[in-house]
């Protein structure tokens, strides 16, 4: 096949690519990196001309042009799978919604649950042999294109070619338009600045219980960024990486030599991710390197494969948690912040590993804009907010007061040992509480 020639006879402009959109068509974006520039700016162009159109995204990156009219939201309606905090200020206009989901799940929703009318997502250049290169994000893109009426790719140079399982590429035959986009730079996401005292104090605890030959997956957030330094800096050896995203703070673990992956059961010597966001150092580092491996997230999210990883480490935030133990990281109260995103399957999956642990992550305390000290520990959980990991599940809970481990433990163990690591200022208020619950024995103190 001359796959030059059918790269030049599917070419055409971003202009004429989008008039495949209809009004209350559902066109997909995405995944993060993968987001269309070009495209949007063209479809956006288009608004007055289109109604109902329903779009999909997830941990967007920039603000959308089909978002940025006044009036997009009666034209557009923004559909996240995943919230960003660009995907919060859509939803805060007005035109935007979250769809709930386990992220392992998401591949299965293209495949039983959702239509796709249009697809249109970056790419790298083509090869010589006729692919195109998810990049950065292998996520769920290869079931949702499979499942889209029309599919749209537009090249960006900058974008790196990432090495992968099967549903990391696609061919110019099973494309509809190729467009040649503005190449822009691949966006960035910061690490959060310098860690915090207490950043480093709770990355310490945490650090104590890895062992040499883990298997790593951390969250994002200052934490777990932390954590990755300080195992960069470590005598740790050996370790391994299976993980949903992919961060800065692997970067440095493998440039310190941290990172072999040689004890791996699964994927020996490959770093396994769902999709990768961070600094330019992380895009130049994953760039054809036989060291990473991108992957479908209903692989490397799946409770099963984690369970056949030894030494599972799985770290991740957490905005607040209650006295039953159950953990919020995804709301603040009815203020939608996140998603449940793979928290839950890596809780699960690292418990059911061969000596395997959990840890979930968070300072004791929050400062409001108004300077108010706030206890991230708290009776139940605030009306609205989510619980992400319901308190069967939860594990190892860390602030920078201690670490402790809630398996097995009874309400009242519990409550004892949720408020042993609260802040000491809200500890009092805190027993009080538990008390009126019915969640305290007299003799705990």
């Amino acid at each position: 096949m001359d796959y030059q020639a059918l790269y030049q006879q599917k070419l055409t402009t971003p202009e004429q690519a989008v008039k495949a959109v209809k009004s209350g068509d559902w066109v997909d974006y995405g995944w993060c990196t993968n987001h269309p520039v070009a495209l949007d700016r063209a479809l956006a162009a288009r608004k007055d001309e289109l109604t109902g159109v329903k779009v999909r995204g997830g941990v967007t990156m920039w603000m959308p042009e089909i978002a940025k009219a006044d009036d997009a939201g009666d034209h557009f309606t923004w559909n996240s799978w995943h919230c960003s905090g660009i995907d919060r200020k859509i939803i805060g206009k007005g035109m935007g919604f979250f769809a709930p989901m386990r992220y392992s799940e998401l591949p299965r929703f293209y495949r039983e649950n959702v239509s796709v009318d249009v697809a249109m997502i970056q790419v790298t250049p083509m090869d010589s042999h006729g692919n195109f290169s998810y990049a950065l994000a292998a996520s769920h893109l290869a079931d949702m294109l499979d499942k889209a009426k029309v599919i749209i790719v537009e090249v960006n140079q900058n974008l790196p070619w990432v090495y992968g399982l099967t549903g990391c590429e696609i061919n110019i035959a099973d494309v509809d338009y190729v467009v040649e986009g503005d190449n822009p730079a691949v966006a960035q996401l910061g690490g959060g600045g310098e860690p915090t005292d207490v950043d480093r104090a709770v990355a310490k605890l945490i650090v104590e219980q890895i062992p040499n030959g883990a298997c790593l997956q951390l969250g994002i957030g200052g934490m777990p960024n932390t954590v990755g330094s300080m195992i960069a800096q470590s005598d740790l050896k050996d370790l391994g990486v299976h993980t949903e995203m992919y961060v800065d703070g692997f970067v440095d673990m493998a440039l310190a030599g941290k990172l072999t992956g040689r004890n791996k059961a699964l994927d020996k010597g490959r770093q396994v991710y769902a999709f990768a966001a961070g600094s330019q150092k992380l895009y130049d580092y994953v760039d054809r390197n036989p060291a990473v491996m991108a992957a479908p997230v209903d692989y490397t999210n799946d409770v099963r494969v984690l369970a056949q990883l030894d030494n599972f480490i799985s770290i991740n935030n957490a905005i607040d948690m209650d006295l039953f133990g159950q953990v919020n990281a995804e709301s603040a109260g009815l203020k939608h912040i996140s998603g449940t995103g793979g928290q839950l399957d890596f809780v699960m999956g690292a418990y059911l590993s061969n000596g395997g642990k959990s840890f979930i992550c968070m300072s004791s305390t929050v400062t409001g804009k108004d300077g108010t000290v706030k206890s991230r520990i708290v009776p139940t959980l605030t009306p609205g907010s989510i619980a992400t990991d319901p308190r069967s599940c939860v594990q190892y809970i860390v602030t920078e007061h201690g670490m402790i481990n809630l398996k097995g433990l009874s309400t009242w163990e519990r409550a004892e040992a949720i408020i042993s690591i609260a802040d000491p200022q809200f500890r009092e208020q805190l027993i009080q509480d538990a008390q009126k619950m019915g969640i305290w024995r007299r003799s705990n103190k």
